[in-house]
């Protein structure tokens, strides 16, 4: 049987956060859930889940939206990777990065947390940072915002219409990440764009 994979947006319950960039990792997620037509619905691991498949015929991918604050994500991803047997290389976890350029994706496996708090907490329930990562970037504050606040404002009007773009990128990476791995992933959306 193929196995399943784990598909986790980060980002912030509730209407005011929606479209922040802390939440561009459950944008993704909307994302790859409306290209196969499909609805998030409760799950009791504290998340809202859409079951689907990469594409007919496998890999059975689980797209999923943690209830919880960002920095208490790791409960949902430990308690919806033990529902569904998901192994953490198999958890493919997409967050916002502060450190890469606003519509830029990067990926890797494993390495810190580079102070996100989001990926710490996941690491720790998990038991290991050794799972993919699908990093949208966001970009550093203008002049001297702090971080935190930045994170939480709404994407600027220049960002919403470029949007759309990173989103899909993103997601192209996610299913790319399943479907030939990460190296093959990384060539793709690493590269400098033509």
């Amino acid at each position: 049987m193929a196995q399943t994979w784990l598909v986790v947006g980060l980002g912030n319950p509730g209407p005011q956060y929606e479209l922040t960039r802390h939440n561009v990792g459950q944008l993704v997620v909307d994302e790859l859930a409306d290209r196969r037509s499909e609805r998030f619905s409760a799950h009791k691991g504290n998340a809202r889940v859409a079951e689907t498949w990469l594409r007919p015929g496998g890999p059975k991918v689980v797209l999923a939206k943690p209830n919880s604050f960002m920095n208490v994500s790791g409960g949902p991803v430990s308690a919806l990777a033990k529902y569904y047997g998901v192994d953490p290389e198999h958890v493919i976890v997409i967050h916002d990065e502060l450190d890469i350029p606003f519509d830029t994706v990067k990926l890797k496996i494993g390495g810190g947390h580079g102070g996100h708090n989001g990926v710490r907490d996941v690491a720790k329930a998990l038991g290991t940072p050794d799972f993919p990562r699908v990093r949208v970037g966001i970009g550093r504050p203008p002049g001297r915002q702090d971080p935190a606040d930045w994170v939480l404002d709404p994407f600027s009007s220049a960002d919403r219409k470029q949007l759309p773009l990173l989103l899909s990128d993103a997601a192209d990476a996610v299913e790319k990440l399943i479907d030939e791995g990460l190296l093959a992933a990384q060539q793709k959306h690493h590269a400098p764009r033509a």
